[in-house]
């Protein structure tokens, strides 16, 4: 249970299948894999210089002290920006490519009257996010109406919606979209 994610808790309502969120990539807490990195790279460092100093001693090659340094180096700043890019999404809330976002937009727009005019999805956590959409519909409900529509999505842990109405009743995406 701990290295599966699963919840044992009775007052879990879960709605009984799964969405296939759990990439390799994606599920990942970054915090976590930057915690590993950085042991990682310290027991990596350690065994270079250990062996750098064998080197040195035993066959008398001072040249492999810099260069067990030079590969350390490469090895270390190659993880980092892997980091870095994995990072710099989330800190620069690039859009999100997540299939949550399309399943989100299936939800809303699924009715074939209302259209989603404004949506940021941030993941808060592995394989938790949260969410604002601003949509458009000639016959508007209240925003929890929406939101119990997207709760089928337990990833969605935090939902924020925004309704207008459009006098129309077919809403037109052209006209009402402010960024997709």
């Amino acid at each position: 249970w701990l290295l599966h994610g699963h919840e044992h808790d009775p007052d879990n309502l879960s709605h009984g299948h799964d969405h296939g969120h759990h990439n390799a990539e994606g599920y990942h807490d970054l915090n976590l894999r930057a915690a590993y990195l950085h042991v990682l790279a310290d027991a990596m460092t350690s065994v270079l210089a250990i062996v750098a100093l064998f080197g040195g001693k035993l066959f008398g090659w001072d040249w492999l002290d810099p260069v067990m340094g030079i590969v350390g180096a490469v090895v270390i700043t190659h993880w980092a920006i892997g980091l870095l890019r994995q990072t710099s999404r989330v800190l620069l809330d690039r859009e999100m490519d997540d299939p949550v976002v399309q399943e989100i937009r299936d939800v809303i727009e699924g009715d074939g009257e209302t259209v989603i005019v404004d949506l940021h999805v941030w993941r808060v956590g592995p394989g938790k996010y949260a969410c604002i959409v601003g949509l458009v519909t000639a016959h508007p409900e209240p925003p929890d109406y929406y939101k119990e529509r997207l709760r089928v999505h337990e990833e969605l842990v935090h939902i924020t919606v925004e309704v207008h109405h459009c006098q129309d009743d077919h809403p037109h995406v052209e006209e009402h979209a402010i960024s997709r």
